[in-house]
C-alpha cells in the first residue's frame, strides 16, 4: 500500500511542513556531495546507540542531526511523502511553533526508544522516520475517519482506493510491531524508533493541542 493523498482540507498554509521537507532534501544533497562520502557524515552526525550511551553529553546533538539524514534516495522519498500527506493537517491543528516542537520531540523520543531496544548496537541510525511516525500517531488520534487515497497492489492488479486513516495507519503500526519482533535492527530498519515515535505522537497530540488552544 502506498498512500497518495488524504481528503482532509487544511485551514492554513503548511509552512513548517514544507520547510522540513526542504531541509531534509538539502541535508541529503549535502550528504551525497560530501567529498568524504556519505559514510563520513554518518560517523559525525548519525545516532549510534552504543556511542550515545557511552558518552551521552557529547552525543546528544546526534538525536537531532540524525533526523535530517537518510540512507538513500528511496528512504528520503518515502519519508517525505508521508510527511507531506499527514504533516500539513497536524501543523494546521498545532500551529507552526507547536508543530515543530511536536515533531522534534517525537523524533527525540523515537531515538530514545531505539536506544533502549538496541543499547549495544553500533549501527548508525538515520532518517526522519521516527519523527514522522509521531505525526502518523497524532493523525490517527485526530483524524481516524478521514479517507486516504491509497495505491494498492494485488499481484499485477493495481488500483487506487479510499481507505480510512484508522485502517491505513493501524495496519502500518501493526507491521512495525510485527517486523520488530521478527526482524530486529539487523534488517536495516530501526523498527522500535517507529513504534516509539508513533506512540509518543498518539499520546502527546491532545496535550499539545490543548497548549496551543486549537480544537478539532
Amino acid at each position: 500500500m502506498l498512500p497518495l493523498y488524504d481528503e482532509n482540507p487544511r485551514r492554513t498554509f503548511p509552512f513548517f511542513t514544507i520547510c522540513l521537507i526542504v531541509l531534509n532534501v538539502i541535508a541529503f544533497y549535502l550528504q551525497v556531495q560530501a567529498p568524504q562520502g556519505m559514510a563520513a557524515g554518518f560517523d559525525q552526525y548519525a545516532m549510534v546507540p552504543v556511542d550515545f550511551l557511552n558518552n551521552p553529553v557529547h552525543q546528544v546533538p546526534t538525536l537531532f542531526t540524525s533526523m535530517f539524514m537518510h540512507g538513500g534516495l528511496a528512504h528520503l522519498a518515502g519519508n517525505m511523502l508521508y510527511l507531506w500527506i499527514f504533516g500539513d493537517n497536524i501543523e494546521d491543528r498545532l500551529g507552526r511553533s507547536g508543530f515543530i516542537l511536536f515533531y522534534l520531540l517525537c523524533g527525540t523520543l523515537a531515538g530514545v526508544s531505539h536506544m533502549m531496544a538496541e543499547p549495544t548496537s553500533s549501527i548508525p541510525a538515520v532518517g526522519a522516520s521516527g519523527a514522522i511516525s509521531g505525526i502518523l500517531g497524532a493523525y490517527l488520534i485526530l483524524f481516524p475517519g478521514v479517507r486516504v487515497r491509497t495505491l494498492i497492489f494485488f499481484g499485477f492488479y493495481i488500483s487506487i482506493v479510499r481507505i480510512p486513516a484508522v485502517f491505513l495507519l493501524g495496519i502500518w503500526i501493526l507491521l512495525q510491531v510485527a517486523n520488530s519482533m521478527s526482524v530486529g535492527v539487523e534488517g536495516g530498519v530501526a523498527w522500535m524508533a517507529h513504534i516509539g515515535g508513533f506512540t509518543a505522537g498518539a499520546l502527546l497530540i491532545k496535550p499539545f493541542q490543548g497548549l496551543t488552544g486549537r480544537r478539532v
